[in-house]
């Protein structure tokens, strides 16, 4: 088991240029989902200038070490690196693994899209990535064309995969226990979190978390 998968668990937020347009709304958000139990945030920014993606993320990296909560940067691994963040998830027309970690080294994260494909998530795993992510399980209204996946595919994972398992595509507090139930260790969540004020955001993120906490019954 690598040794960075106990941290790999919980509610994974990422970010989204058209729910959080301004820098405040998203450092803002951001906190608030942290205050509510978020495990790991990733950031996500395809349109911004260059410098106004370095800044964000650093300003994020600040509240992340704050809260605990671990920074990955969406595709971009030399912004990962140049911020300090603690990994990039990377996907099928992204930077490859191998290229990742030697930029990146040991201690980074490095995350990769498998969508509906057990085979790629073995590739991954083979290739020394820290989890993979499966999905879309539901409607996403980020990307709605993104090719469907079934909860049987998580329990395939678990059951062949030695990294964590996490879970994405239109995910909410009310059909996310399904993922965990069957076998998810991470939640990829964008909507369901971001897309309300950020007062709301930490209860969201108070539900959302709550799906993934292990209850252990008294012995």
């Amino acid at each position: 088991m690598n040794s960075k998968s106990g941290r790999l668990r919980g509610l994974y937020g990422i970010t989204d240029e058209q729910l959080l347009p301004h820098s405040h709304a998203l450092f803002s958000a951001a906190e608030a989902a942290m205050r509510g139990g978020l495990s790991l945030l990733q950031y996500r920014s395809k349109s911004l200038p260059r410098s106004e993606q370095a800044r964000q993320a650093e300003t994020l990296r600040r509240l992340c070490d704050e809260y605990g909560v671990l920074l990955i940067i969406n595709d971009d691994v030399e912004l990962a690196y140049e911020t300090g963040a603690d990994g990039v998830h990377v996907g099928r027309h992204d930077e490859d693994i191998v290229r990742a970690r030697a930029r990146l080294g040991d201690q980074a994260i490095i995350g990769v899209s498998c969508y509906n494909e057990l085979e790629r998530a073995l590739q991954a795993q083979q290739q020394g990535a820290d989890y993979v992510a499966f999905g879309r399980f539901f409607a996403s209204k980020t990307k709605p064309e993104a090719v469907p996946a079934d909860v049987e595919i998580l329990q395939q994972a678990k059951s062949k995969l030695d990294i964590p398992v996490c879970a994405i595509g239109g995910i909410t507090a009310a059909n996310g226990a399904t993922l965990v139930d069957g076998g998810a260790d991470m939640l990829a969540v964008i909507h369901d979190l971001f897309s309300r004020p950020a007062p709301s955001v930490e209860d969201q993120a108070t539900c959302l978390s709550a799906l993934l906490r292990m209850e252990v019954a008294p012995g």
